[in-house]
């Protein structure tokens, strides 16, 4: 008897070595459906799989769009030239004009096949067309990528600039270095109209954010809108908390349901330093001569845009003088500012057109008497030049009451989450 259950285990071991070696098995493997690299395609189950021969091994890898090069060339170096590949894709919904070099081609190979099967792109964050291979030809597919929304909250010191401190805090599995930046600008730009982060920040200033992470099914991660936030600045708390009316706008509001945007932006472009300030007397590093300055100049790298510090229409665009390439806008109320040194103008750009607030208009550079590259920012209130980082911005406009209860629940939910800066706590939902 004992010789009979030996002889029948031996015969169950070299049946799975055969099946393994022929690539058949009697049930299904854990995890094998397609990973990023190689699987297999799972079946309709354990009895399935009894019944059928599982599907062929694949592999799956991508090649990269090279500087001045056309897919048609990329295709023909995995052997596809033959193939009007790129026409399908086009005809799928791939822009060719927004084509750039660093675009991923991912391709799908069958084992024991020499040429892919499945090519496919991505056309942006939510979808990806692919052609695939059939008995007749190609096919061509779209196919939407899903993400998940997490909330995760971020908290700390501001010791020097919002990115280091943001940097220095989020590591890079929860937040790569780019979509750090990202959320350094976007915290910016919803205290853009409160807080001067080259000039405010003082030791001991801290941050909370609330912030909506997505993940994509690939693994992917981005972030998406900043829900709410907190600076501690010179011992007050700043709140931000982001609204959606029924209306669609969107927008952030402080504890109170009044607007943070204001009617003029503190800063019309993104600076290195205020490399010169608004002031009655100054030494003319072009001239040479001691002279009233009506601006303030923001250093700038070449090419920074150049944003409309508020909605206007623009009375000229074009070269003047000492300000070089010059544009001037009109606003309510008697204010007019001005962006000069320019090294050119947003396209289309002209006198008449209406301009929105944080539109881009020009591009930073050094033209007329400058000795550098920088933007002269004149804000002047019925010609009369005043000092734009010391005026009086207003206040925010409030919602209206219609909004008020919709608004308090969504602030008290997220303030729940939010909490305050220097309260230390994680948050991953």
């Amino acid at each position: 008897m004992r010789r009979v259950r030996v002889s029948l285990a031996l015969a169950v071991v070299f049946a799975a070595v055969v099946l393994a070696f022929t690539g058949r098995w009697p049930w299904p493997r854990a995890g094998a459906g397609a990973s990023p690299v190689s699987g297999l395609t799972s079946g309709a189950g354990p009895l399935a799989a009894l019944s059928a021969e599982a599907p062929p091994l694949f592999h799956v890898f991508s090649d990269t769009l090279h500087r001045g090069e056309t897919l048609t060339a990329l295709f023909g170096r995995q052997g596809l030239a033959a193939f009007d590949l790129t026409g399908l894709l086009e005809r799928a919904g791939l822009d060719p004009r927004r084509l750039r070099a660093g675009l991923v081609v991912e391709f799908r190979k069958l084992a024991g096949e020499e040429l892919p099967s499945q090519v496919s792109v991505r056309t942006g964050p939510e979808e990806r067309v692919a052609v695939r291979r059939v008995a007749e030809g190609w096919t061509t597919e779209r196919h939407t990528v899903t993400w998940k929304g997490e909330t995760v909250r971020f908290e700390g010191p501001i010791d020097n600039s919002l990115y280091e401190a943001l940097d220095r805090r989020i590591p890079d599995d929860v937040l790569d270095r780019g979509n750090r930046i990202r959320l350094a600008w976007d915290l910016a730009d919803v205290y853009a109209w409160s807080v001067d982060f080259n000039r405010d920040i003082q030791p001991g200033d801290r941050f909370a954010v609330v912030v909506e992470r997505r993940v994509s099914e690939a693994g992917e991660v981005r972030t998406s809108a900043i829900l709410g936030a907190d600076l501690l600045v010179s011992g007050k708390h700043l709140n931000a908390y982001r609204f959606e009316r029924q209306d669609g706008e969107t927008g952030y509001y402080d504890a109170d349901g009044s607007s943070l945007r204001r009617a003029f932006l503190r800063a019309p472009v993104e600076f290195r330093r205020v490399s010169s300030p608004f002031t009655r007397s100054r030494f003319h590093p072009v001239l040479g001569i001691w002279r009233r300055h009506e601006g303030t100049d923001y250093a700038a790298a070449p090419g920074t845009p150049v944003l409309a510090a508020g909605d206007g229409t623009v009375l000229r665009a074009e070269r003047s003088g000492g300000y070089g390439n010059l544009i001037e806008l009109r606003h309510l109320n008697g204010i007019t500012t001005r962006y000069g040194h320019l090294r050119g103008f947003a396209a289309g750009l002209h006198a008449g057109e209406r301009v929105r607030q944080g539109e881009i208009i020009g591009y930073v550079g050094a033209t007329g008497l400058a000795s550098g590259p920088h933007l002269h920012y004149e804000f002047r209130v019925e010609g009369l030049a005043r000092d734009s980082r010391r005026v009086n911005l207003g206040g925010g406009e409030p919602l209206q009451a219609a909004f008020l209860p919709a608004f308090q629940r969504e602030r008290q939910r997220l303030a729940t989450v939010l909490g305050s800066a220097g309260e230390t706590r994680v948050v991953i939902e």
